[in-house]
């Protein structure tokens, strides 16, 4: 018996993952707080209770090098595709969206790096981006697919955080529906992110992943400017924990 545990320690939330024997034994999953270290020892000590022999323990995510109890420490591009493939096997492009990045990673036939793009400098298209928007109109992330089914998104020009604020207040004040607004923004989201994933020459199967996955309507929408199927999983918020834990049980090994 093999075990393997992999933490992502990541800018909003931190995610863990038990592997045994390559199949998914338990999952953690909290926001990521005001001292990131206190997540993942806490993420540690949660999925290895019980357990006989210590897994082995590899950390990817912001936060991976605030511990010094790790067997290992991994970037994310490193684990995002492992992790992709153990959800959907023939995954030949990931496009990830988290809290404060969103990262495209190409793979070969064989599942093995080809090349990515990452964008960490700027919040628009983010998850961190989405929040905010959705706060300025009432509104929490996870209504989002409830209040924009069926709603003709109204167009959105600007994608930088602050101008984007500034232009949702406005278009309520003149009337127009929060919940179109709402869908507006999604739509805008998922077209930037189409054009993101087209600077790879990206190829199906798509799989999305991170915490935005977990929105319906940017999945579709995603899908239209793609023209593509885009794929998710109910564990696609893992998929960077899922990597890291597969690394360390090859290492293990």
């Amino acid at each position: 018996m093999t075990l393997s545990i992999g933490i992502d320690s990541g800018s909003t939330a931190t995610k863990g993952i038990l592997l045994e024997d390559g199949v998914i034994r338990r999952r953690f999953l909290t926001p990521t707080p005001f001292r990131p270290a206190d997540a993942i020892v806490e993420a540690w000590e949660t999925l290895r209770a019980g357990l006989e022999a210590r897994p082995f323990l590899t950390l990817t995510g912001y936060g991976r090098q605030l511990v010094d109890f790790a067997d290992k420490q991994v970037t994310e591009i490193s684990c995002h595709g492992r992790g992709a493939r153990l959800l959907l096997p023939e995954t030949r492009t990931v496009i990830d969206i988290g809290g404060q990045d969103s990262k495209v990673i190409q793979l070969d036939e064989e599942g093995n790096l080809t090349d990515f793009l990452m964008n960490d400098k700027c919040a628009a298209g983010t998850g961190r981006f989405l929040e905010v928007i959705s706060r300025t109109l009432g509104a929490s992330v996870e209504q989002l697919d409830a209040l924009t089914e069926g709603v003709e998104p109204h167009a959105i020009t600007s994608m930088c955080t602050v101008f984007a604020e500034s232009e949702v207040i406005s278009l309520r004040s003149a009337g127009v529906p929060p919940e179109a607004i709402l869908a507006g923004v999604v739509n805008a989201m998922a077209r930037r992110s189409a054009n993101f994933i087209g600077r790879l020459s990206a190829q199906g199967p798509l799989l999305f992943t991170g915490g935005v996955s977990h929105c319906a309507a940017f999945s579709r929408m995603l899908s239209a400017h793609v023209n593509m199927p885009v794929q998710t999983h109910p564990d696609a918020q893992f998929a960077g924990a899922i990597g890291a834990a597969i690394i360390g049980q090859r290492v293990k090994k």
